[in-house]
């Protein structure tokens, strides 16, 4: 607990036992209502000062306004014998009860984010002159060289220079596993330094940096409402001013209609006792705190696992996926391209992957650097001239005044070049040297190795359709659609071609069933942006991931997204529990009151007990079970 809640404690627990003493005293009259004034002051001061400044605002319908009218109406009937001090105090008692449950849920909550948060940096040390001296992220510019100790932080992204070491990434993906990192290795902000010190030269200042993005993302999370938080919001507005003024309906026309219809005794006390009991039924808390805090739980609960969800919205279209389409490279593989066949005619291996290595030395796809990687050596830009990229076909240049060309099929026909078909699974580089055909390269991918088991999970989960997108030949996406268990894949897509099919498949499921777009951030930007629900995996430096997706897995494994989906649902059906649940007793509660059944013993029930059971509930989102 913190300062606040056990001041809040010790309040409760002196009003109670005031509460106790006082019923036990042979006390009576207005002696009697100044000593339990006390208590009632005790324990609801600060009640009444925010429903008199909600007046003064012109915000007067709040549970504050309720609890303060109910309760003072109630020591008011109190005065006149016509009812019982305790009562009213023990409606603002539990009602405080009902405020510290909720104060330690929301406090439960956001430790898992308040975790997340512990990934901001405090300094970052620069070394001058000798010396090491710790200076504010902000003041570290791109290209300046920092120091990061065991057990320090890693204020800045960079590179590292110097040194080897095991870092602690937890508070990012969720995984306990530390991760090795060595010299050239790119390092991200957030991460924990556990065993050697490391040179790092930063590449991004701190505003750009990967945990200022991040924490930017929590922070602003809060500020996406569902659809569920905003009935909630309108639902409130309308229903405090209403069962205000049914109260004050019900305290004055019973005795009316009795006295002037009927001719009986109008029996005041009795309807107004009814009518605060009506006030104390009616108040909202159990739905205006409860749900904001499921849907606060869930994106908790979610962080802890390393997924972070950009808003309750999110969460809600999230729970509601039906349709799941994945970007094969990086996401579905680990896009770790590597040279395992080389096919050629008359030429040398060494000398064709020179070739290719070279005319494709300008580009940073996956691919070139496995050709760039099999050479071996390092690269004279200098020999290649004349460089014309033809998107979704391939690479010309002149290598040493030589004409080159690196492609797929669709380069060798459009350079009217006969080549040879090659039946081996992977991707396929053709090569054509001064016109000619001069072989091929094969290149494959490596599948990760949880793929398989994700699209199982999502099956499990509901999912009706798992669908790959890749750029990849029709034999390659074939072959890794069958084993991963895909339902459809689509092949030899441009990058347009992705946004296109998307929009395709959106046309296509029912307008309940949502579709998420699972890429790996960096070039997906337009597909995620364009789904119901894009999201970005292996995320954890992506700049685009972090900007385009609307929920961010901070690692690259794909059965975190069963999980996201699970979290969503859980929250989204804890949300639907609580609504039902809370207008159903209020509403039986509500009758039973007017019908003067109903005494302030059961109204405070129908608003804390309800409220409580409710908030209880809530915090069963940041339970996430192990998959």
């Amino acid at each position: 607990m913190n300062k606040k809640q056990k001041k809040m404690l010790g309040r409760i627990i002196i009003s109670a036992i005031l509460i106790v003493v006082l019923e036990q005293l042979p006390i009576a009259g207005m002696l009697r209502f100044g000593l339990f004034l006390f208590p009632y002051l005790i324990i609801g001061y600060d009640i009444l000062i925010k429903a008199f400044n909600g007046i003064r605002n012109k915000q007067v319908f709040d549970e504050n306004f309720l609890m303060a009218v109910a309760t003072i109406g109630a020591m008011m009937v109190g005065i006149f014998g016509e009812g019982d001090y305790t009562e009213a105090i023990a409606v603002m008692l539990f009602y405080q009860v009902g405020e510290l449950f909720q104060s330690y849920a929301v406090g439960k909550s956001r430790k898992n984010i308040s975790e997340l948060m512990d990934i901001r940096p405090d300094y970052a040390n620069v070394e001058r002159n000798g010396k090491l001296e710790r200076v504010d992220p902000d003041e570290v510019g791109i290209g300046s060289i920092i120091i990061v100790q065991p057990g320090e932080k890693v204020p800045l992204d960079g590179v590292i220079i110097e040194g080897e070491s095991s870092l602690n990434t937890s508070a990012l993906t969720g995984e306990s596993l530390p991760r090795e990192a060595v010299i050239g290795d790119e390092i991200i902000s957030g991460c924990i330094n556990m065993t050697s010190v490391l040179k790092i030269q930063t590449t991004k200042e701190f505003g750009e940096s990967t945990v200022s993005k991040i924490l930017d993302l929590v922070e602003n999370a809060s500020s996406r409402k569902s659809k569920s938080e905003d009935f909630i919001s309108k639902f409130a507005k309308v229903y405090t001013p209403l069962v205000c003024y049914s109260a004050l309906a019900l305290a004055i026309i019973p005795p009316l209609v009795r006295m002037f219809g009927m001719g009986l005794s109008p029996d005041w006390a009795d309807w107004i006792y009814r009518a605060l009991t009506f006030l104390v039924i009616s108040c909202p808390c159990a739905l205006v705190i409860s749900i904001p805090l499921s849907f606060f739980a869930g994106i908790g609960g979610a962080s802890k696992e390393g997924i972070l969800v950009k808003g309750s919205n999110y969460m809600e279209t999230l729970s509601k996926t039906k349709y799941v389409v994945f970007d094969k490279t990086g996401t579905l593989t680990q896009g770790v391209f590597e040279v395992n066949g080389i096919h050629h005619n008359e030429m040398e291996d060494s000398k064709l992957i020179e070739y290719a290595a070279l005319v494709e030395s300008a580009s940073s796809h996956p691919i070139s650097k496995s050709l760039q990687k099999a050479y071996g050596k390092e690269i004279d830009r200098s020999r290649v001239t004349e460089t014309q990229e033809i998107s979704g076909n391939g690479i010309t240049a002149k290598v040493d005044g030589i004409e080159v060309a690196a492609g797929n099929a669709k380069l060798m026909n459009r350079l009217n070049i006969k080549y040879i078909e090659c039946h081996h699974v992977g991707t396929i580089i053709h090569m054509a040297i001064n016109g000619s055909y001069a072989g091929h390269i094969i290149i494959s991918d490596i599948i990760k190795p949880h793929s398989a088991e994700a699209i199982r999970s999502l099956k499990k989960a509901g999912i009706e359709k798992a669908v790959m997108l890749t750029g990849d030949a029709k034999a390659v996406a074939e072959s890794v659609a069958k084993s991963l268990g895909m339902d459809e894949v689509y092949s030899e897509l441009l990058p347009g071609d992705k946004v296109s099919k998307v929009e395709e498949l959106l046309n296509i499921k029912t307008e309940k069933a949502k579709l998420a777009f699972v890429g790996d951030g960096i070039n997906d930007a337009p597909v995620l942006s364009r789904a119901d629900i894009g999201i970005a995996m292996g995320a954890m430096g992506s700049d685009a991931a972090i900007e385009a997706a609307d929920v961010v897995l901070m690692d690259d494994n794909p059965i975190k997204i069963a999980k996201a989906i699970k979290i969503s649902r859980k929250c989204i059906r804890i949300v639907y529990q609580n609504i039902v649940f809370a207008i159903g007793i209020k509403f039986i509660v509500l009758v039973l009151g007017a019908l003067g059944i109903a005494n302030m013993w059961l109204a405070i029930f129908a608003d804390v007990g309800v409220t409580i059971i409710a908030v209880l509930n809530a915090i069963r989102v940041l339970f996430v079970k192990k998959l």
